[in-house]
């Protein structure tokens, strides 16, 4: 057993999302969305290298020592996976892991829109997942394909760095490529998916313009793509994919993707107050033909408008389903306050409403 495992083991008992080694400091622990400190010495750098360099592959070791970070997937079997990343700091090494639970929870156990698990039957298309790190993207889609998986006689081929969930093929064929292990880039490996028969591809972050293009490219000849992006909103989504192309490509892009879009959620954690976990609120925008006209001829900034008119598709705007968690005695008046777009909205929740400079 590696001598880090003691500390993937305590996080597992404490319910920890995140654990955090860092030289200089005593370990921590984020629970339930706050840092706690772990009773243990400070990790000087010499050791903490020591106990990371024991679980890490050697050629991750040695991109590491190259660039200065490295990501990769480690797995204690029977306890848990972990993305775990390296990274050099001012003194010394430093390392945060993410655990990603060995049981994936279906739509309905994550408390999710009836709309969600509907996605999973989409013949082809894109479908967007987006919020900012740590709000949950990885497990609403691991619970998507986990229902294509199950009802579905396909094909699925998931590109990720590192591979998170971990699907064991049921009624469909299951294959995980992990960038920098199976595959050099997210780039290389979705040329090479057009030719490997898959029917659903899962691209764990769109970070580029070619990944997003050759996305977009797949979702429009027949398959069904899902990929990850680090915005706010469904139509900041949409206005991001746009504006990732140059200027001159941007009119051909708004008809290719109004064209192949299925549907964009976006996504925010909650810590709860009536009990220990967090929940999530989710803004779901559905590609009917008045969303796709709007794409077409670049009037995004209505679709908060089509999302308010369009609960009968499965429609919701982030901040009515922040405010629905909130009546529910689930979340703080604070914590509404502090993750919901629009904030005036939620000001009246506060016993004592601050002064937004970013208001001024």
């Amino acid at each position: 057993m590696a001598k880090i495992d003691a500390f993937f083991k305590l996080m597992n008992e404490q319910g920890a999302s995140d654990l955090h080694l860092v030289s200089g400091q005593a370990p921590a622990l984020r629970i339930r969305g706050e840092i706690e400190r772990i009773k243990y010495k400070e990790l000087d750098n010499d050791s903490l290298r020591g106990m990371l360099y024991e679980i890490a592959p050697e050629e991750k070791i040695k991109v590491f020592e190259e660039t200065g970070d490295v990501d990769f997937g480690y797995e204690i079997p029977g306890l848990a996976r972990y993305r775990a990343n390296f990274f050099s700091q001012k003194y010394g090494v430093a390392a945060v892991f993410r655990e990603i639970p060995a049981t994936i929870l279906t739509s309905e156990q994550l408390g999710l829109p009836p709309v969600i698990s509907k996605l999973a039957s989409l013949p082809r298309g894109l479908v967007l997942v987006t919020g900012p790190t740590g709000s949950g993207k990885s497990t609403t889609l691991a619970a998507i394909i986990d229902e294509a998986n199950k009802t579905r006689k396909d094909h699925i081929l998931t590109i990720e760095d590192p591979v998170e969930f971990v699907h064991q093929s049921h009624s469909c064929i299951v294959n995980h490529r992990e960038v920098g292990l199976h595959t050099r880039t997210f780039t290389s490996a979705l040329r090479g998916a057009l030719r490997e028969d898959p029917d659903i591809i899962l691209v764990g972050e769109m970070r580029d313009l070619e990944t997003i293009s050759l996305a977009i490219e797949a979702a429009s000849t027949g398959h069904l793509v899902f990929g990850t992006l680090h915005t706010s909103s469904a139509p900041k989504t949409v206005d991001r994919v746009i504006e990732v192309f140059p200027s001159s490509e941007q009119e051909q892009i708004r008809s290719t993707l109004s064209d192949g879009l299925r549907a964009v959620i976006a996504q925010v954690l909650f810590k709860r107050i009536d009990k220990k976990g967090r929940c999530c609120a989710l803004e779901i925008l559905i590609a009917t033909p008045a969303v796709r006209n709007l794409i077409r001829e670049g009037k995004t900034h209505q679709l908060p408008s089509m999302l308010q008119t369009g609960k009968k598709y499965g429609m919701q705007l982030l901040d009515d389903a922040v405010m629905e968690l909130y009546n529910k005695g689930w979340i703080s008046g604070e914590e509404a306050y502090a993750k919901a777009n629009d904030k005036g909205k939620f000001r009246p929740l506060l016993k004592s409403p601050p002064t937004d400079f970013t208001d001024a």
